[in-house]
Parts: structure tokens; sequence; C-alpha cells
């Protein structure tokens, strides 16, 4: 068994490794965390969705806005969108799955605001709606993708697009930028 867990671990690096690897995908982090505390700052939101393990992710980090990374400061205005179930099987079961997000972009959402969407593929057909929706409606997109980004690509605003084709590196890495991005955010908004 422990033959199999190195290469495992090893492949996890390697993806961040390739990561620290690509400067274009750093500077693009970087702005995201301008981005996102300056609009902390005018008093918008950052909402944030995703799938399966991708709303998991979208759920925590969320939370490290709306409760708090390391610092005890006020809240930050930031939610997931499929936090509402009694919501989310109404439309899944009126208008389809498809429309989950966009319709929660369409009436919660303006410009100014922020839409982060989590995607390994860039394809899940929510998201893809939700960031057309979004830019119909001047908000800021930040996709978080695998490799080749997808259909999100041409819809995100800021794109950081992971360098792999394997689902879980890809949320590991996930996760690990978005946690960059909630400390450096809360950083600059509290220090």
């Amino acid at each position: 068994m422990l033959n199999r867990i190195k290469p495992i671990i090893e492949a996890s690096i390697q993806v961040k490794q390739d990561i620290l690897n690509q400067p274009a995908l750093l500077e693009q982090l970087s702005e995201i965390v301008t981005v996102i505390t300056a609009a902390f700052k005018n008093g918008h939101k950052v909402q944030f969705c995703g799938n399966g393990g991708s709303a998991a992710d979208a759920q925590h980090l969320a939370a490290e806005f709306s409760g708090r990374f390391y610092k005890n400061r006020p809240a930050l205005p930031s939610d997931a969108l499929h936090c509402n179930s009694s919501y989310l099987t109404a439309v899944a079961n009126d208008y389809g799955y498809d429309e989950i997000y966009s319709r929660l972009v369409e009436g919660t959402m303006q410009s100014g605001d922020i839409l982060v969407g989590l995607s390994t593929s860039g394809n899940s057909p929510n998201i893809v709606k939700a960031f057309a929706t979004a830019q119909s409606k001047q908000i800021i997109t930040v996709g978080f993708t695998g490799k080749h980004g997808g259909e999100m690509a041409a819809l995100s605003t800021y794109l950081l697009s992971v360098p792999s084709t394997d689902t879980p590196r890809i949320q590991e890495s996930h996760i690990m930028l978005g946690h960059i991005i909630c400390e450096l955010v809360e950083a600059n908004l509290f220090d």
C-alpha cells in the first residue's frame, strides 16, 4: 500500500511545481487578489459555484470570506450559490439543472460583484450558463479550471487554469489557489 501512496503525493506536488513555473498563472492570481479586495472595499459581494467536490470547495472558500481565514474580523459578503436546497431542487425541477446558478446570478448579483466558478473540465453547463449571465450583467467572473479551461475560458474575466487533466490533482490545486486568494485578500483588507 505504501508504494501506492507516495506516487499520489508526488503527483500532487508536481502539479503545484508546474503552477509555480507558470508566471502568467501567478500574475492572474495576483490580479484576482487585487480585484476581489477592491470589490469588497466597494461594498460588493463574491459568490461561488461548483458541482460535486467543486461545490464543496466553493462552499469552503466562501466560508473563508464570510467567516474568517486567520483574523477575527468583520464578515465579508460571500456565499456558495448551491446552499439553498429548496431553491436548488425547485429550479432544477422546473427549469432544468443547467439554470440553477444563472437564475441566482440574474436575481441576486449586480455589476461590480464577482462570480467564482470551479469546474475541473471548465465545461459544466450550469456554470457556463451562470458565467454568460454574469457577463451580460457586467459581473466579474473568475474561473478555476483544469489544463484546457473548457468553455469557461472564453467567459472568464480571470482564469486560473491548473496545468493538469487529473480531477483530484486539479481540485487540490484549486483549494491551494483559493486559500492564497483568501489569505491575501484578508491581509489587504484587515492589516
